[in-house]
């Protein structure tokens, strides 16, 4: 009996919702006049139009939708898009031109303490911040094309920025010339999946104090440092791209003081470094293809209990780099392109354990100056000769398995 009482009132508010549209030829022409006008559960239909009505507020549950990609526009001076209320739908719009202050860090969209709000199909251009979800829960951000054309960082804010939220869904949007794509700061139990973060001022994703939560088959190219995880436990890194992130302090991905968290079946390719660890433990590294990067991995002298195992190590200037001498993190079973050992009994594993950390990486890790005598032919000889008679790389820096071949990844 219950059950139908609610159906029926779900099916009387329905039967009430109206339909209000917004146009240049419409009786209705201003967007906050129809929003005053609403009530919840009604859609505003907004005709193909530029819209300048300085800081839109919609504060009641109704979807908001654009036909024809109507613009509104900042004007360089409001927050464009503030949405107060649970279960809003925004939809099929062209936001432009906010304001701009690192004070009250104005956006295109921003979500203010709300649930079940829906961001999808949009395109936002030239916002400070592009969209902002405080304090949200169950939110989803959903094919959108989001840019702008920041050169500094302290001059432009993020592309889609998340703070102190929970089971959000960040899903197939496009983000560029932001300072990071994608900010988490204090967001649990949220994916971020199948979005493409390309050339943002810093980097193309950016993780702090944000446990329990999985990024999935991201691309993240040429950005400026790539993708940072920092004070972060129990992450979920599968399946995204990290290519061409160059630079004096760049990498592919950036862990520092992360724990029980995995990176499986990733691609770093031409990467400064394709992983830069630092201060992390219990990090499951398995699956991942590290190709044409300066150095695979970094893993620092504070890093302990780590598994690296069935990676792909090819066409890497230096496959593994440390600055210490203690190593209490385990390689198994990882083909390294510059493995010369053999296989005797053809079972597909190396007879000859392989030392993946050169000397001369442990030499330019100490002395970066050194690299100008890199491929010397002096060089040569003392990487060689370190590897029968190993002295100044850690001895239980190895790889007992070897792979022969290289796996299907």
């Amino acid at each position: 009996m219950k059950n139908i009482f609610i159906l029926i009132l779900l099916f009387s508010s329905l039967l009430q919702a109206k339909v209000i549209e917004v146009g240049i030829t419409k009786p209705i022409k201003s967007i906050k006049k129809a929003i005053d006008l609403a009530n919840v559960d009604d859609t505003i239909l907004v005709d193909k139009g530029v819209y300048k009505e300085g800081n839109i507020v919609i504060n009641k549950r109704i979807k908001f939708i654009g036909q024809g990609f109507p613009i509104l526009d900042g004007q360089k001076k409001y927050e464009v898009l503030s949405v107060k209320a649970d279960g809003v739908i925004v939809e099929g719009f062209k936001v432009i031109n906010s304001g701009y202050g690192t004070l009250e860090d104005p956006c295109g969209i921003k979500v203010y303490n709300r649930k079940n709000v829906v961001i999808q199909n949009n395109i936002l251009e030239n916002n400070f911040f592009g969209i902002y979800i405080q304090n949200g829960t169950k939110c989803s951000v959903k094919n959108n094309k989001i840019s702008a054309h920041g050169k500094q960082e302290q001059l432009i804010g993020n592309g889609i920025h998340c703070w102190k939220s929970d089971s959000l869904q960040i899903s197939d949007n496009t983000i560029s010339g932001h300072r990071d794509g994608i900010y988490f700061e204090f967001v649990t139990n949220s994916i971020i999946k199948r979005n493409f973060s390309t050339k943002n001022v810093r980097y193309g994703l950016h993780f702090m104090f944000s446990n329990d939560d999985a990024y999935v088959a991201n691309i993240f190219k040429n950005n400026g440092a790539g993708v940072a995880v920092m004070f972060t436990r129990r992450v979920k890194m599968i399946a995204n791209v990290f290519e061409e992130n160059w630079g004096d302090a760049a990498y592919g991905l950036f862990l520092k003081e992360i724990s029980d968290s995995y990176i499986i079946g990733n691609k770093f390719d031409k990467n400064t470094s394709g992983i830069h660890m630092e201060g992390t433990s219990r990090i499951k590294v398995e699956k991942n293809t590290f190709e044409a990067n300066g150095w695979g991995m970094k893993i620092q002298a504070s890093c302990m209990d780590n598994t690296i195992k069935n990676n792909n190590f090819v066409g890497n200037t230096f496959d593994i780099s440390t600055n210490g001498s203690l190593v209490l993190n385990t390689f198994d079973s990882n083909y390294w392109d510059k493995y010369e050992g053999y296989d005797l009994d053809k079972n597909g594993i190396g007879d000859v354990p392989f030392r993946p950390l050169s000397l001369f990486a442990v030499l330019t890790e100490n002395n970066p100056s050194a690299m100008l005598l890199f491929r010397s032919f002096m060089i040569t000889l003392l990487d060689k000769s370190e590897k029968i008679l190993p002295s100044i790389t850690p001895d239980n820096f190895i790889d007992k398995t070897p792979l022969m071949h290289s796996l299907s990844l």
